[in-house]
């Protein structure tokens, strides 16, 4: 079929009309077709496997430009929708991607913080110099972070990036192996050696009240949904953290982590039985806590495998 012919262009005083509309919100409830690109095709999208990254985005980069892959299909969609989608267009029109990409690399070159965690999974065993077997695999991962850590050059999808002027921090703990236990070569690219002290009750009380998506109000909002309506005293929390500590202090310290097996124990029950229980209020106070925990935590062999 023919293609129809372009709708007329609006004069100025239609403009100002239409635009006064759009702002005073009258428009809100119209219907509109917009044409928006589509995105990309369903195939570079299976690209999400560990170590694939790269290869996917480097697939969306040779076959974007090609013919028949920049798409574009007209939506129906209500004026505020379509006024978003517009927005977000234009705005991606103003970014030059390159220009983005080349600040990227120079501010990660010249002012970028490299955190290598559990760096104590890769030192030897205390007493295993000189042996095989795992020790030589973690000496040769150490060997291959050292070039790193002083100083090189590295293949990245967005280029080349020197590693000269950046900062490395590693952090472990060290349960079954200390620092020294590193090669003397990586031991001596990492000056500074802190401590830190273990976290205490009230370190843990900020942790489970202070965090938007602090573990109470994910519970909180986890029973919700089954119409259960959550709640802590104050004197809950705090015996949750001087449990949680003691459970630390007899086994092995595990940090802010025994906060979740500490509630996961507490509301095991009302967990389970939230979907029988209806809509209703539930509110857990200290005595709650020590019914359900305090003969745990003075089990030590119990804790070691409940907390």
């Amino acid at each position: 079929p023919p293609t129809p012919p372009p709708p007329p262009r609006l004069g100025d005083a239609e403009r100002e009309k239409l635009r006064a509309q759009l702002r005073a919100g009258t428009l809100d409830d119209q219907f509109v077709e917009v044409e928006t690109s589509d995105s990309a095709p369903t195939f570079m999208r299976g690209f999400s496997g560990q170590g694939m990254e790269e290869i996917g985005v480097n697939l969306q980069d040779l076959f974007k430009n090609m013919p028949g892959m920049n798409k574009t299909r007209r939506r129906r969609v209500k004026v505020p929708e379509a006024l978003q989608l517009l927005r977000q267009e234009e705005a991606q029109k103003l970014v030059d991607p390159d220009r983005v990409q080349r600040e990227a690399v120079a501010r990660a070159e010249s002012s970028g913080i490299v955190f290598i965690d559990e760096i104590d999974k890769i030192a030897s065993r205390e007493g295993g110099k000189g042996g095989g077997g795992p020790d030589v695999s973690r000496e040769g991962v150490q060997r291959d972070i050292l070039p790193i850590v002083e100083g090189s050059t590295v293949t990245t999808k967005y280029g080349m990036v020197k590693t000269d002027h950046m900062l490395f921090i590693a952090a472990g703990a060290f349960h079954v192996s200390k620092p020294s236990d590193l090669i003397p070569e990586l031991q001596g690219r990492f000056p500074i050696r802190v401590e830190l002290e273990p976290l205490s009750g009230e370190d843990l009380v900020r942790i489970l009240r202070e965090p938007k998506n602090s573990l109470l109000r994910q519970y909180t909002a986890l029973l919700s949904t089954e119409g259960v309506r959550l709640s802590f005293t104050d004197d809950a929390v705090v015996e949750l953290a001087r449990i949680a500590q003691q459970a630390n202090e007899r086994t092995q310290n595990i940090g802010a982590r025994r906060l979740h097996t500490v509630l996961e124990r507490l509301l095991d029950e009302v967990s389970f039985a939230a979907s029988e229980m209806g809509p209703r209020d539930f509110q857990v106070d200290a005595a709650y806590v020590r019914e359900r925990l305090t003969s745990i935590v003075q089990d030590e062999d119990l804790s070691r495998y409940i907390l």
